[in-house]
């Protein structure tokens, strides 16, 4: 089968970066972060700590991506401000 056409399988572990990323020192990067990540797991994406991890409060997917971020377990990009977008449209 071609591997452009496989589907992962749904039940294998999430993809967990090899390394922690590194800590986010904006609170305003964390929310954003925070946020796309919850996006995700109201979508359906798997939590990436398991077990006796999770805490007792953490409920909701805001609560749990919260949680991941703060551990490190969310790889993120942040753009170059420097780097401007190249517009195709003209």
């Amino acid at each position: 089968m071609d591997e452009l056409n496989q589907i992962p399988d749904p039940l294998s572990d999430p993809a967990v970066p090899a390394e922690p990323a590194p800590p986010i020192e904006s609170r305003f990067l964390f929310v954003d972060v925070a946020a796309l990540r919850a996006k995700q797991l109201r979508r359906g994406a798997r939590l990436r700590f398991t077990g006796d991890d999770v805490p007792v409060v953490a409920h909701k997917a805001e609560r749990l991506a919260m949680e991941e971020v703060r551990r490190g377990l969310v790889s993120y990009n942040v753009p170059d401000p420097t780097i401007r977008p190249v517009d195709d449209s003209a």
